[in-house]
């Protein structure tokens, strides 16, 4: 059963941020759907409510809780810090390119990069969130 709720946040988590995105922003993106970043943070409702299932199913004193609540802050953790600030380079990087039109081919062989790549901490708090409720409602 932990499998499988963490797989439901996920598709729950990920299928939220179309109608977020539309409120927030005011268009419609449909292939927010199949990326990353944005709220809710997919991969933190994912590893908190395998968190949450595990600690309902196997015990909240069981070692595989302990193993499954350590994963779940490296992953929020990496999500907030490392892939945040490589999606903050990106966007600079992409801002370079364009300052300089006459090498932004040489530059952009491959297209601009992929900026929104990490989360806000909002983003992962909200994530976690929905993610133990899913955790809580599916055991």
């Amino acid at each position: 059963m932990p499998l499988v709720t963490a797989l439901i946040s996920i598709v729950a988590a990920q299928t939220l941020k179309i109608p977020i995105h539309l409120l927030t922003k005011r268009s419609l993106n449909l292939k927010i759907a199949v990326s990353t970043g944005g709220m809710p943070s997919s991969h933190s409702a994912a590893v908190c409510s395998l968190a949450a299932s595990v600690g309902l199913v196997d015990g909240f004193h069981s070692s595989i809780f302990a193993i499954a609540v350590l994963f779940s802050v490296i992953t929020m953790y990496d999500a907030m810090g490392i892939r945040r600030h490589a999606g903050t380079h990106a966007t600079i990087l992409n801002r370079i390119i364009r300052l300089f039109p006459a090498h932004s081919n040489e530059l952009q062989e491959d297209g601009a990069l992929k900026e929104m790549l990490g989360h806000r901490p909002i983003e992962v708090c909200a994530g976690a969130l929905l993610g133990v409720v899913i955790g809580i409602l599916m055991n």
